[in-house]
């Protein structure tokens, strides 16, 4: 199976759990429920449950156990875009082509979705099927999500992200910054996977863990890149937001120039992880080859 094929099916598989999810819920609130689906449905790339999906896959857990995970990890990465695009943070119009949540409802109900996506994350995890010998993993699974969404991951990188707004800092906060911020939503994309294993050995649960952070700083930094050199409409939000607000970037600290030559350098380093795997990685391969290639 070839890289789209693969982003298609794991696209349609979240897609179709996302929408479940939300058709199930109650219809007390139905602006709410509007925005929250609007939020979670108007596309994206859906890297992250692709990962999920990818990583299982190779580790041989059942795609069946692998929806929740993806659903769950999709609904915290769209409660943090929600909020993200909010006139507090990046003040954005525009998000896949589309008007922001805030812009297609208002600002109340956009901050009213995004909490109650988050929460409906960790519901999902907690209720959403497992094989019964995996049941046992739910609780590892809410820890590892609310641990990459919280102060120390998401959350706190995106903290970081502000106080370094018109800011001059050194390289190694500004990838900590990333880390936590981007890399730690991808990082718990792959350690569920792991979680969800049954055979696997500390050593290549390392490897493992070494892509998935050298992956999430790269997509991080091809994200900065594409901020200067991309297309709006392709990108799908507006091009040169960071340099219109001046947030700390990697094109921006190290030059275009050598911005690029730093994501081939992680590029190289994410291969090798992936090479190191007594694995069938050929999926994972095409997908970093994909990160690093992107245009939106």
């Amino acid at each position: 199976m070839n890289l789209s094929t693969f982003q298609k099916i794991s696209c349609d598989r979240v897609n179709s759990t996302l929408l479940d999810t939300i058709k199930v819920l109650p219809g007390h609130s139905e602006r709410l429920k509007h925005a929250m689906e609007y939020a979670l449905l108007i596309g994206g790339k859906r890297m992250r449950p692709f990962l999920v999906y990818a990583t299982g896959e190779m580790l041989s857990v059942q795609k069946n156990d692998l929806d929740g995970p993806a659903a769950a990890i999709e609904a915290i990465h769209a409660y943090s875009l929600i909020h993200d695009d909010l006139p507090a943070m990046d003040n954005d119009d525009l998000r896949r082509g589309h008007p922001t949540c805030h812009i297609k409802f208002d600002e109340a109900t956009a901050i009213l979705a995004g909490d109650a996506l988050q929460t409906l994350a960790f519901e999902i995890l907690c209720d959403y099927p497992l094989s019964s010998e995996l049941a046992i993993k739910r609780i590892e699974l809410v820890k590892i999500v609310s641990q990459a969404a919280g102060y120390n991951g998401m959350c706190g990188g995106q903290s970081m992200d502000l106080a370094a707004t018109d800011q001059n800092i050194t390289q190694q906060r500004l990838e900590d910054l990333h880390n936590k911020k981007t890399g730690a939503l991808l990082g718990a994309c792959v350690e569920m996977a792991i979680t969800l294993a049954t055979d696997i050995t500390p050593q290549n649960r390392q490897y493992l863990m070494r892509f998935a952070r050298t992956l999430g700083l790269a997509f991080q930094i091809q994200d900065d890149i594409l901020d200067v050199v991309g297309d709006s409409t392709v990108l799908g939000k507006p091009q040169g937001s960071d340099q219109a607000q001046n947030k700390s970037t990697y094109p921006a600290m190290l030059g275009l120039e050598q911005a690029q030559a730093y994501l081939d350098d992680l590029h190289q380093q994410a291969l090798q992880a992936l090479h190191a795997l007594p694995y069938n990685t050929k999926m994972l391969v095409s997908f970093t080859d994909f990160v690093i290639h992107r245009t939106y």
